[in-house]
């Protein structure tokens, strides 16, 4: 332990002191390493006081800077004792009995001589248990190792990642363009089917008309359209023609255009000699202008017998046959859009 006795003053050159009744003069004094003794006691321990309050507590310290960071570089370095004056020193609370510093202490005799060590080497501060199972003995190699892992892990995780992108644009992709066909088959599917359905109903429409062609016709032959309906002019009554003119030689033979019943057979005006012939649905059909007529009232007919000759009698320029239709209510309708509708070429 150290002494807390005071060194020697030293002589000064500068004095001179009296020693009996003789005249003493000290000559220059030079110190050297021997005649100069140590500076001991309590000035040693207040330049101490600064730096460590015990040896415990400078070991805890160290524990716990090489435990945070993992970096342990005193595994060569033997333990370090620090003394303290006993006034001091015996003053100080047991190591032991601060909390969370005796499970860093040792129990062997050393502790007795105020030295303190790790229980276990600096260089092993940080390294975990698993760590220690797999032989790893210094904690700078093991946090290099948890930093490579960590590093390989996140660069595992972001190709993870890029490759789960991709897969998801090429899926999103691959959907798109399964739509985009399957979308493209649809529609194609519907035009051919909407083609199929029109040319069915052309074709279903050709058979009818040439079915009703056989069932109608033409209400005479040798003609010329010279006038049709609607065609204004100031001729006619109305202001407006209200059939459709077949312009034949005097007597070419008029027809029936489909079976029916003669509903009349007389002189009627500016139409002249005019046939009215019913048919089943009701509709009426007007030949006028007849030079003659080959029905009576009642007669039936059926389609293509003739029932009168071209002429021009009435209200008119040359002869010709002046057709009209009328529906079951009594209105007219162009009968050359209604001998189209029959299947007939006009």
């Amino acid at each position: 332990m150290a002494s807390n006795q005071p060194a020697p003053e030293a002589p000064s050159p500068f004095r001179s002191d009296i020693v009996g009744d003789e005249d003493r003069t000290w000559e220059e004094w030079n110190p050297t390493e021997e005649s100069i003794r140590p500076v001991r006691g309590r000035h040693r321990v207040a330049k101490q006081r600064g730096l460590a309050r015990s040896s415990t507590v400078l070991g805890v310290g160290v524990i716990a800077a090489v435990g945070a960071g993992g970096m342990a570089t005193a595994q060569s370095k033997p333990p370090v004792s620090i003394s303290l004056p006993d006034s001091i020193a015996d003053n100080l609370p047991d190591a032991k009995s601060l909390p969370g510093v005796s499970a860093f202490l040792s129990d062997d005799s050393d502790a007795d001589n105020g030295t303190v060590a790790a229980s276990s080497p600096l260089t092993t501060a940080g390294i975990t248990a698993a760590e220690a199972e797999q032989g790893t003995t210094d904690a700078g190699e093991a946090l290099r190792a948890r930093i490579l892992q960590q590093a390989e892990q996140q660069q595992a995780g972001a190709e993870a990642e890029s490759q789960a992108a991709e897969e998801k644009a090429a899926a999103e992709e691959a959907a798109a363009q399964a739509a985009k066909q399957q979308s493209e088959a649809e529609a194609k599917a519907a035009a051919e089917k909407k083609a199929a359905e029109v040319a069915a109903k052309k074709k279903a429409e050709a058979e009818r008309l040439a079915k009703l062609a056989a069932s109608y016709a033409i209400p005479t032959s040798s003609y010329t359209i010279t006038s049709t309906y609607g065609q204004a002019g100031s001729m006619w009554s109305s202001g407006y023609h209200t059939g459709l003119d077949f312009a034949a030689p005097t007597g070419t033979p008029v027809k029936a255009v489909h079976s029916g019943t003669v509903k009349s057979a007389a002189y009627s005006g500016s139409y002249g000699y005019r046939t009215v012939l019913e048919l089943d649905d009701g509709t009426e059909i007007w030949y006028c202008h007849q030079s003659s007529m080959d029905v009576t009232a009642g007669q039936r007919v059926t389609t293509g017998d003739t029932i009168g000759r071209v002429g021009a009698t009435g209200n008119v320029t040359g002869p010709h046959l002046h057709l009209e239709v009328h529906t079951a209510d009594g209105s007219g309708v162009d009968p050359m859009s209604w001998l189209r509708g029959k299947g007939l070429t006009i």
